[in-house]
């Protein structure tokens, strides 16, 4: 068990994780606790990783703001910077902290250097500049300490380099990784701007750093999902087999780049099926078996498209796929429950494929909670939400209803428990909440099923005692 402390090593940085080990496991501690103890090991000497067991040490914790476990908090010359928000695997740790530690952009000196920093298994972007300290300097050095977070930055002054990439005397070139050099596209971008901004670095950085189909990780997923994205996912491993990594992958470019030259719109990625299995869950792929890639587009609105075709080696079935998206021609995959052959009881249930027909219903008002069968609140939800259905069962106006959020895929804009129409959330879980809540925000008063008097005992008579 450690505590921070002040080092002095490059950078000045540490990072400190603090956990609560005590008798009953934290369950994300023990997920992060090998990932963490395997970073500390690659940055030995670089960036200090240590640990505090807050069971043990609740002055500490309590002194930089923990309440929930694992937190990761930043350290530099002993002082915090905030807490850590970047990956939690091994290697997501080891490149974030080492774009942390030290410079925002490290100075290349020798060729040597310069080959061992673009030879890294992250894209480099390198600024070669004939005269440092002048204005393009100044804004590169900027961005580069604007962007450290999620890019790598290097500089230059050396002659033979500087005469090499930029015969000018002034620019910028982005390096891709060369494990996943490919001849659809170049290892490197130049800088094509007259003007070096903060502004126009970042664009040029974000346009081009991931090139046509990048290799989907844990570490880059915000930087990459969110967009109209098709993913082929199958056995990727560029450490033990970079060669079949890049098998498939380059079919996937193939026919990715003839439908981009086209003037087609649609982003592409290959990810790990190991990896990113919950994904394949979500489009309904996770008993598929076989070597070949399965493949599945995401657009930024959330709607999910499937390729039901086995993906063949020539590409042809992948064509055809991407063919039928860009036509309009494929049908939208819903993960559903089937829908109940009987739906009469208080609370409505919904699944994927009838969410619509109940939900958008012209003429109801609809109450829906979004559960998931294990979750303890929700079990403690469930005779009150059963409750509040009996009561408003003769109502024509208003329909509560629920839908195990697990097992279907629930429209964005929906959140756990929301007023379907109106969208405002109530806080209170009481069946009288519900019914005040209802009163105030249903288009039409609700309308009570009246509970039936129970018969008062009849006293007894004094002769009777």
């Amino acid at each position: 068990k450690a505590v921070p402390r002040k080092v002095k090593l490059p950078g000045d940085i540490c990072l400190a994780l603090k956990v609560s080990w005590g008798v009953v496991v934290c369950g994300h501690c023990k997920r992060l606790a090998p990932e963490y103890e395997a970073a500390a090991t690659k940055l030995k000497g670089i960036v200090p990783l240590v640990k505090v067991d807050c069971t043990a040490n609740s002055n500490t914790c309590n002194k930089y703001g923990v309440s929930g476990y694992p937190t990761l908090k930043m350290f530099r010359d002993g002082e915090e910077t905030g807490t850590y928000d970047g990956p939690r695997t091994a290697d997501g740790i080891v490149s974030h902290l080492k774009k942390q530690a030290g410079p925002a952009s490290v100075t290349l000196r020798s060729m040597e250097e310069f080959e061992k920093y673009i030879g890294d298994k992250d894209a480099s972007v390198v600024g070669f500049f004939k005269e440092i300290f002048g204005d393009g300097h100044s804004e590169f050095m900027k961005a580069a300490s604007n962007l450290r977070d999620n890019y790598r930055f290097a500089h230059t002054s050396l002659e033979e380099l500087v005469q090499k990439y930029e015969p000018d005397g002034e620019g910028l070139v982005l390096f891709r990784p060369s494990h996943l050099a490919n001849k659809f596209e170049d290892g490197s971008v130049r800088y094509m701007e007259e003007k070096i901004t903060i502004g126009k670095i970042k664009k040029f950085i974000q346009d081009n750093i991931f090139g046509i189909c990048p290799h989907l990780t844990e570490d880059n997923k915000d930087l990459i999902q969110g967009k109209d994205l098709l993913v082929a996912y199958y056995d990727v491993d560029y450490e033990k087999n970079p060669k079949g990594s890049n098998y498939w992958r380059n079919r996937v470019m193939k026919v990715a780049r003839s439908f981009l030259d086209a003037g087609h719109k649609l982003h592409f990625a290959v990810a790990s099926r190991k990896a990113f299995g919950h994904e394949l869950s979500e489009f309904g792929l996770d008993s598929t078996t076989g070597e070949v890639p399965l493949v599945a587009i995401r657009t930024a609105k959330g709607e999910k498209y499937v390729m039901q075709e086995e993906f063949s080696r020539d590409g042809k079935a992948l064509e055809r796929f991407l063919q039928d998206y860009f036509d309009g021609n494929l049908k939208r995959y819903l993960k559903s429950e089937p829908i109940p052959e009987s739906n009469d009881g208080p609370v409505k249930v919904l699944v994927a494929e009838n969410f619509d027909e109940i939900v958008n219903a012209e003429d109801k008002d609809v109450l829906v909670e979004f559960y998931a069968p294990w979750c303890g609140h929700c079990k403690n939800l469930e005779p009150k939400y059963k409750e509040l259905g009996e009561k408003l069962s003769k109502d024509p106006n208003i329909v509560i209803a629920k839908m195990d959020a697990t097992a279907n895929d629930v429209p964005s804009p929906y959140e756990s428990l929301v007023w379907a129409w109106g969208g405002a959330k109530e806080g209170g879980r009481e069946v009288s909440d519900f019914i005040s809540y209802l009163k105030r925000e249903a288009t039409s008063p609700p309308v009570l099923q009246e509970e039936e008097e129970k018969p008062k005992k009849k006293k007894k008579a004094p002769e009777d005692l």
